[in-house]
């Protein structure tokens, strides 16, 4: 059942949680993706198989939760993490993040070290407001979300991506692969050589830069960005387990 966290300024964070036993696993979606994507469902269903704690959300703009797309930030995407960690989950938890959800986990990890005992991150995209999109565009596009704060970039996802000026400008201040990433725990990347929106050499920059001797990438050859083939599912539980049992073992 959906629920509502509220947020200091005055906007809900819709969630769905149940509990169980840690670490507590928390799930941070992609861009324009929610809390009822195929992967999301499907760790939620193995979850609450082997009575694990797990929250997924909504962040703000995004599914359920209050906000205006254009006034959507990294920097907001980030608080909601934050409030979801601080007040809705306890002990060690391992963040499982997707595409955009893999940046926002990884802020979350270095703001809250002491909370953050795994990552999963999948498809991850830091900095891909900059690395993907700004470094990309053509002068032309540049100039009108320069000049008239906005460009509707054409999605094979459905709608056209609104993005702006503001995004782009805020995610600045956000920026991770220009220096080392300080999270030590263990991080698990998966991801597609086939995927279009994230190259498979972006998740080896990240690799790259944590500072984790814990790191570890998996490369599916045809994998696309999404991963939610059976496959790709039977994976990321996989994975997600591996890391579960090896947090109970070293507590």
């Amino acid at each position: 059942m959906v629920q509502f966290l509220g947020t200091a300024d005055n906007h809900r964070i819709a969630y769905n949680q149940h509990a169980g036993k840690g670490p507590h696993l928390v799930w941070l979606g992609g861009l324009r993706s929610d809390m009822e994507g195929t992967k999301a469902l499907a760790l939620d269903a193995w979850a609450r198989e082997q009575a694990r704690a797990f929250t997924r959300f909504d962040y703000f703009a995004h599914g359920q939760s209050d906000g205006d797309w254009r006034d959507a930030r990294v920097g907001r995407w980030r608080r909601d993490a934050l409030a979801v960690l601080d007040q809705l989950t306890e002990g060690p938890v391992i963040l499982v993040g997707s595409s955009m959800g893999a940046w926002t986990a990884l802020l979350a990890a270095l703001a809250r070290p002491e909370r953050v005992a795994g990552l999963v991150l999948i498809a991850p995209a830091p900095d891909f407001t900059e690395a993907l999109m700004w470094q990309g565009f053509s002068e032309a596009v540049r100039a009108e979300i320069l000049n008239r704060g906005e460009w509707a970039q054409p999605s094979e996802y459905g709608e056209p991506l609104i993005i702006t000026r503001g995004l782009i400008e805020e995610a600045r201040q956000w920026l991770l692969l220009d220096g080392p990433i300080r999270v030590d725990g263990p991080v698990r990347v998966l991801q597609g050589m086939a995927d279009p929106d994230v190259p498979w050499q972006h998740a080896v920059r990240v690799c790259e830069a944590l500072t984790s001797d814990d790191v570890s990438l998996h490369l599916t050859k045809t994998g696309d960005h999404r991963l939610s083939t059976p496959d790709d599912i039977a994976r990321l539980i996989s994975c997600v387990e591996a890391l579960c049992n090896q947090m109970e073992k070293t507590a």
